[in-house]
């Protein structure tokens, strides 16, 4: 005989000792945070799920517009929900730390696959044999998925990424080879030891649009915390005046947990410097 079903007895039988009723259920809904839709992509040959949280007030201010956050590794069962909730809770009046926005959370059918770009380590194509088409997927982000997002919902033009671990060796690759596609670059715990750490030899493509980045990592080897703090040397040494720039060691962190505490962090320096 199971605990739950030992529980409720022992409740339904004191309320009956007792002559206490149990309160009257009146209603029963479900709860929602967001929607999920799936579109047709001719660049990955492939339908892909998308979830969507739109701020409350988007049903209700028409003429308002909103930013765009979007996030890697965006399924339920990875990021969407607790990014989702800090910028909820972020935008909230009395709080102030984020704008209002939507955030699109795409989910991953190969993240191996979408995430990386061709490593000549023959142990990164061993372990990961169906990686190196990152180039494909940064172009279904920039023909297919940005244009469908400005064109379904109201937006502004300011845009947000977030990528953490593979997800985080990926938004650097579009920071370091197409910057215009986001405003904002959330970076955490990047996998830039890919491909003998190459990424790190390339020069980024300079831009003359304002960019916020920031770049977290936690205590996760030596490997994982020294690449991280070269991506921010070299962008720091290569650094524009109307670029924000921020590096956050999280010393009780692992690679495991180390992106909400990260996102709240980001948030709260990136969306400052919009504000100054």
């Amino acid at each position: 005989m199971n605990h739950t079903f030992l529980s409720m007895t022992f409740i339904l039988l004191t309320h009956l000792l007792f002559g206490q009723e149990l309160p009257e259920k009146l209603s029963e809904t479900d709860f929602s945070l967001g929607k999920t839709i799936t579109i047709k992509s001719n660049i990955l040959e492939e339908t892909r799920a998308l979830n969507i949280y739109l701020p409350s007030s988007y049903s209700t201010e028409s003429l308002k517009t909103y930013p765009v956050i979007y996030l890697l590794d965006g399924s339920r069962n990875e990021d969407f929900i607790h990014v989702s909730g800090i910028v909820q809770f972020g935008s909230f009046s009395w709080i102030n730390m984020v704008p209002e926005s939507i955030v699109v959370g795409i989910e991953n059918i190969d993240r191996q696959r979408d995430f990386t770009y061709p490593s000549k380590n023959k142990l990164d194509q061993k372990e990961f044999p169906s990686s190196g088409q990152s180039e494909k997927f940064i172009s279904f982000l920039e023909q297919e998925l940005q244009p469908y997002i400005d064109a379904t919902y109201r937006t502004t033009t300011m845009k947000t990424i977030i990528g953490q671990s593979l997800g985080g060796l990926l938004a650097t690759e579009i920071l370091f080879k197409k910057p215009y596609l986001f405003d904002n670059f959330i970076i955490v715990s990047p996998s830039l030891w890919w491909d003998d750490e190459k990424l790190l030899d390339r020069q980024p493509k300079p831009f003359d649009s304002k960019k916020s980045i920031f770049i977290a990592v936690g205590r996760e080897g030596e490997i994982m915390e020294r690449t991280a703090k070269e991506l921010f040397d070299l962008l720091e040494k290569n650094r524009k005046q109307h670029t924000s720039l921020f590096f956050d060691f999280l010393d009780d962190k692992t690679h495991g947990d180390a992106l909400h505490l990260g996102v709240y962090h980001a948030f709260e320096k990136i969306f400052k410097s919009h504000k100054e």
